[in-house]
C-alpha cells in the first residue's frame, strides 16, 4: 500500500506538471458578438456572462451559452458616464466612470445601478477597479493632493473610502494609472499591485493597510507613457506592459517582468516586439509562460515568459479576459469578441 500510495503522489505531481506546459499558440480565431458604436476598456467574467460597460452611460452583459446581449444606459443628471473600470463579487456588479465628477455604481435590490460613491473635482480620474474577496474592494485613480487616489470598500461595497495621503507613497508630478483596459490593479490573495504613468509599481501586502512602491525600467519620460497593464501569475512572476499610444510601434522599454513578487522589475525582449500594448494576461494553467499582450494595432502572444512574441492577429482591441485556458473575450472600438486560441 505504502509503495501504491507513493505511485499515485508521482502521478498526481506529474499531471500537475503537464497542466503547467506552454501550449504554444500559433493561431487566434475571432468571433465578434457585440457591435456598437461605443467604446468598451471595462469587461469582466461572471458566472455564465460577460459583463462590461463602456462610454455614453451603456452597460451590459453577454450570456456565454447563447451569445444574447442585454444592455442598458446609466445617466447621472444631465451627463452619461464614460466607464472604464468594472469589478464583480459574488453577488454584485460595480462600474466606475472617469473624469469630474467620479461615479462608482453597485448592483441595486430594485434591479437598477445604485450610486455608492461619488467624487467631485477638477483633477479627479479614476482607472481601475478590482476586488480581493466578496466583501474587500479597491478602485484607482489619477494623483491628487500629493498621492494616488485609492477608494477602498470593506463592507461588500456598500461604502467607500479614499485613503489619505499620510499612508501612500508620495506621488511624481502628474503621476497616475491610465483608464486603457482596467488592468492597472493585479490582486493575488491579500497582495495588490498597481502600476503607473511614472513606471512605478505600487504595492500592498495586506489588501491596502500599507503601501510601498518600486521603480521599474519601463519607459515614462513622457505623459502618455508607463505602465498601462499588468497582470500577476502568482505571487512572485508578474508582468508589466505599455509604452506611448501616440508611438505604438515603439518596443523598446515597454515590457518588463518580475520573479519576486515586484521588487525588481526586468525589461525583457527589449528593442522587439510587441510595441504598445494597453493589455496584458496570463493564459491561465501555463505556469506563467503563456503571455497575451493586446492593443490598437494587434494580438501578441508569448510561450516563454515573454522573452520571444509572435503577433496573432492585427484585430484592434483594448482589453481582454481569459474564460480558460484557450478562450477568451476582448473589447474594443465599437465590438466584443470571442477569442480562440489555438
Amino acid at each position: 500500500m505504502r509503495h501504491l500510495f507513493i505511485v499515485m503522489i508521482i502521478c498526481l505531481l506529474v499531471s500537475c506538471i503537464e497542466e503547467e506546459e506552454s501550449h504554444h499558440y500559433t493561431a487566434v480565431s475571432i468571433e465578434t458578438i457585440y457591435q456598437d458604436s461605443i467604446s468598451i476598456r471595462a469587461i469582466e467574467i461572471l458566472d455564465g456572462s460577460l459583463a462590461f460597460a463602456a462610454n455614453n452611460g451603456v452597460f451590459g452583459s453577454v450570456d456565454l451559452d447563447t451569445d444574447k446581449v442585454r444592455t442598458n444606459v446609466q445617466q447621472y443628471d444631465t451627463i452619461l458616464p464614460s466607464f472604464r473600470a468594472v469589478a464583480h463579487t459574488a453577488t454584485d456588479f460595480f462600474m466606475l466612470s472617469i473624469a469630474n465628477p467620479a461615479l462608482l455604481y453597485k448592483t441595486g435590490n430594485s434591479g437598477q445601478m445604485e450610486l455608492v460613491y461619488t467624487e467631485i473635482g477638477e483633477t479627479v480620474f479614476y482607472d481601475a477597479m478590482t476586488f480581493w474577496n466578496n466583501n474587500e474592494g479597491i478602485a484607482v485613480g489619477d494623483s491628487m493632493n500629493g498621492c494616488l487616489s485609492i477608494i477602498i470598500t470593506r463592507d461588500a461595497g456598500r461604502t467607500w473610502n479614499k485613503l489619505s495621503c499620510s499612508i501612500l507613497p508620495k506621488s511624481t508630478k502628474e503621476e497616475g494609472a491610465f483608464a486603457a483596459s482596467n488592468t492597472n490593479i493585479a490582486v493575488v490573495g491579500n497582495k495588490t499591485w498597481i502600476g503607473t504613468t511614472a513606471g512605478r509599481v505600487y504595492y500592498s501586502p495586506n489588501k491596502g493597510e500599507t503601501w510601498e512602491y518600486y521603480q521599474t525600467p519601463m519607459i515614462n519620460a513622457e505623459p502618455t507613457q508607463g505602465i498601462y497593464s499588468l497582470a500577476f501569475y502568482d505571487e512572485h512572476i508578474g508582468f508589466a506592459i505599455g509604452g506611448d499610444y501616440t508611438k505604438p510601434k515603439n518596443n523598446t522599454a515597454n515590457k518588463s517582468l518580475t520573479k519576486d513578487g515586484g521588487k525588481t522589475w526586468e525589461l525583457i525582449a527589449d528593442g522587439q516586439e510587441p510595441g504598445y500594448r494597453s493589455c496584458v494576461q496570463f493564459v491561465p494553467n501555463t505556469g506563467g509562460k503563456d503571455i497575451v499582450a493586446i492593443g490598437f494595432t494587434g494580438i501578441s502572444y508569448s510561450s516563454d515568459m515573454g522573452n520571444s512574441w509572435e503577433q496573432l492577429s492585427s484585430e484592434s482591441f483594448y482589453t481582454l479576459r481569459f474564460l480558460n485556458d484557450s478562450i477568451a473575450y476582448a473589447a474594443g472600438k465599437n465590438q466584443i469578441a470571442k477569442l480562440v486560441f489555438k
